[in-house]
């Protein structure tokens, strides 16, 4: 399965980690353009856009790599093997599991010994690392990337770029970049009880607990709605899609500060009026049964199995998992069941889009500037991530394999390939058994890119996401902290985020009363909520004086 979750992780663990075991920062600032001069081996002079990158000798970068267990790394995949033909670049891989991956990550930047690419990281999570000088500023070296400067201006991605900088105006993440924000986890339904009651597909918040009122009243042993993704972050995909549309998402992309466009000002999430209503929405579904109180710690297998066996009837999904999981689950034992991922549902921030049109991206290792083939190795990285044959290479493959182009020069799988459940009778599978799609490098681009291998019912749903409305705390104002700041900060957020997440769910649960939502309140002052706050002001306040 290829999951993609979008999220703006703090990284807060990694943060403490490396601030233990940091390295010591570079005494003096180097001069990039002295770097570029003398370590240019191997790289192209006439490289850029639409140039196929090729070193001018054979050369071998260290990637560290996440291992996903449903496409385990294979050193022999026909990716492995293309990529060395076409940029002369042979990749020595340091394998990491998917369930270790930003622990081992972090372990290894903050020890000295990570490779010199280091990719798969989202935005926020290279925070941890800038103090210690492990990691490289990019925005430095990007006059060496042509397409990745390209997309950035094309695409007017500017705005999203500044939400990567850091007190001294730099950044120090590569991203992955959209052309547009792509909106992927919502909420699957049964369509066929729906028909059965005489019910509409909701389109909001409100309409769905409707649905499930009428649903419970019908199937009385039911929990309507069982929900799954808890581990390691309890309410994970439901907490952020609930919370973005009510604006101040949760689970995995909960962020203590927030921004408001309409006043200007950052705010505590965990303790706004926006993230109480969705708090109070989910107690009233738990305490009208609606909502089996287990949604929040089960394991997905457990909420698999209340769907498959007619327990439930809504659980929280992405295209993928619908077509992997649930329906292969649901054909085997209520074959006339149908599901469908609806819309995202509406609540009080309106119809938006809550989606970035940034992407997880690259990391590089500032140990890499001191390498004589620094220069190639930033033309080959931008050759595979953000050029257009590079990207159709990372998800399609090779021409002629495993896939095709009809006459308008439309992509097709090849009739032997399968992937995502587009020729389930194929033999061959283009994650497993060729390395392509893999996770690692297949991110961003254009719509017909991402969208490459969305079924017809997924790209409706595109069609009406989509347009939404970018929401405005996607783009907030830079506040970046000192270094001193964020090693302040990191005791904080730690407290804060761990009594959030806790008493979040005694709140849904009514373990503890709503009407104690002051106490609460008052509870996460005295953990430092009012000083972290502002620490984001006074660093919003500084970084506009100085960078504009």
């Amino acid at each position: 399965m290829f999951l993609r979750t979008r999220r703006r992780a703090a990284a807060v663990a990694a943060g403490a980690l490396a601030l233990t075991l940091g390295l010591t920062a570079c005494g003096e600032d180097s001069d990039p353009a002295e770097e570029i001069s003398a370590n240019k081996a191997g790289s192209m002079e006439n490289y850029g856009v639409g140039v196929q990158f090729k070193a001018t000798e054979p050369l071998t970068f260290s990637m560290l790599y996440n291992n996903h267990p449903n496409y385990p790394y294979k050193a022999d995949w026909l990716f492995w093997q293309e990529l060395s033909n076409r940029t002369n670049i042979k990749i020595d891989a340091v394998t990491v599991p998917l369930s270790d991956y930003e622990q081992k990550r972090s372990v290894m930047i903050s020890a000295g010994d990570a490779p010199l690419i280091i990719p798969k990281t989202y935005p926020n999570q290279e925070d941890a690392f800038v103090s210690s000088g492990a990691i490289l500023p990019v925005s430095d070296y990007v006059d060496l990337m042509p397409n990745y400067k390209d997309k950035v201006e094309k695409w007017s991605l500017g705005p999203e770029i500044d939400t990567l900088r850091q007190a001294d105006g730099k950044y120090y993440l590569l991203p992955g970049l959209h052309q547009n924000p792509w909106q992927d986890y919502s909420l699957a339904i049964r369509t066929d009880i729906l028909e059965q009651l005489n019910l509409e597909v909701p389109k909001t918040w409100d309409d769905l607990y409707t649905v499930l009122k009428a649903m419970k009243a019908a199937h009385p042993d039911v929990y309507p709605f069982s929900d799954r993704w808890n581990i390691p972050t309890p309410g994970g995909a439901l907490f952020n899609v609930l919370g973005s549309a009510y604006g101040a998402p949760g689970g995995w992309d909960y962020q203590h500060a927030r921004w408001d466009a309409s006043t200007g000002k950052y705010f505590y999430a965990g303790a706004s009026p926006q993230y109480k209503a969705w708090v109070e929405y989910l107690n009233k579904l738990v305490t009208e049964k609606l909502m089996d109180p287990e949604s929040f710690t089960q394991n997905d297998d457990e909420a698999r199995q209340k769907l498959a066996n007619g327990k439930s009837f809504v659980i929280s999904s992405n295209a993928q998992t619908l077509v992997n999981d649930y329906r292969p689950d649901l054909a085997k034992t209520i074959p006339n069941a149908k599901l469908t991922k609806i819309p995202l549902l509406i609540g009080a921030a309106g119809e938006i889009n809550p989606q970035s049109r940034l992407e997880n991206g690259v990391m590089i290792s500032s140990k890499a500037k001191d390498n004589k083939n620094f220069v190639a190795m930033m033309q080959f990285i931008d050759w595979l991530f953000y050029s257009d044959a590079g990207q159709e290479f990372a998800k399609w493959g090779v021409e002629g394999t495993t896939f095709t182009k009809d006459a308008s020069g439309k992509h097709q799988l090849a009739e032997d390939v399968n992937v995502i459940g587009l020729r389930p009778n194929a033999p061959k599978h283009l994650q497993k058994d060729f390395g392509f799609y893999n996770g690692v490098f297949a991110y961003g681009g254009k719509p017909e890119l991402v969208q490459a291998f969305f079924s017809p019912e997924e790209q409706e749903y595109q069609k009406v996401v989509g347009p939404r409305k970018q929401a405005p705390w996607v783009l907030p104002p830079p506040a970046p902290f000192t270094d001193e700041e964020r090693e302040q900060a990191s005791l904080w957020e730690t407290g804060l985020k761990d009594y959030v997440f806790q008493q979040t769910l005694r709140f849904i649960l009514g373990q503890r009363p709503l009407s104690e939502w002051d106490a609460y309140v008052t509870e996460l002052k005295s953990k430092n909520m009012d000083q972290y706050m502002a620490l984001v002001d006074k660093a919003q306040e500084r970084y506009k004086k100085e960078h504009g």
